[in-house]
């Protein structure tokens, strides 16, 4: 933990702003002319995971938490504990449903997943732009339902629903996308 001003401070750094954990998505330091320079950030808050902008002096100082990033494997789900597994150690990590959020659409066994770790606690999980899954559930095709561009709902093994082609069958692995969380395609 130690005290910076903001144009030392770079992406993905935690930085404590109005009592609220932030991870810092964009800083940037300004100099128009015949004024003085200052810096724009972009600041994420952890607890509410809103994003707002933040302007500032670059004089001003923030407080920097130590943060770093470790690929765990993700194991099981125990009534809404998330356990991961660090694969050089092999100890468990147990993450709470509520600091994973939507994350947990996305979580399937034996996958790796990038958790940022904020003063030793896990914070973040930052998901890959796509993941593999299983369809689980799907309806059949009805003939003559294939009017244009027409799709269905399918379950997938993390519970997650999304609307596919209507070509897609139980048991297939599908590319889903996690900004959106809509079908990418077969994997």
């Amino acid at each position: 933990m130690a005290k910076m001003t903001p144009n030392r401070i770079s992406k993905k750094n935690v930085v404590r702003y109005n009592g609220d954990m932030c991870v810092v998505l964009e800083c940037i330091t300004r100099t128009p002319p015949n004024l003085r320079a200052f810096v724009q950030m972009e600041l994420r808050s952890l607890t509410s995971g809103k994003s707002f902008p933040v302007r500032c002096s670059t004089g001003e100082e923030f407080e920097v938490l130590e943060n770093r990033s470790r690929i765990l494997d993700f194991s099981y789900e125990n009534q809404g504990t998330y356990v991961f597994m660090d694969p050089d150690t092999f100890d468990q990590i147990e993450i709470p449903k509520e600091i994973l959020a939507d994350a947990v659409d996305f979580l399937v066994p034996n996958q790796k997943y990038e958790i940022m770790f904020v003063e030793e606690s896990p914070l973040l999980v930052n998901l890959p732009t796509s993941v593999e899954m299983t369809v689980t559930e799907a309806q059949d095709a009805v003939r003559g339902n294939t009017s244009s561009n027409a799709t269905k709902e399918v379950t997938l093994e993390t519970g997650l629903r999304i609307q596919v082609p209507m070509f897609i069958k139980n048991g297939e692995r599908l590319k889903v996308g996690t900004a959106n969380k809509e079908y990418l395609g077969r994997a």
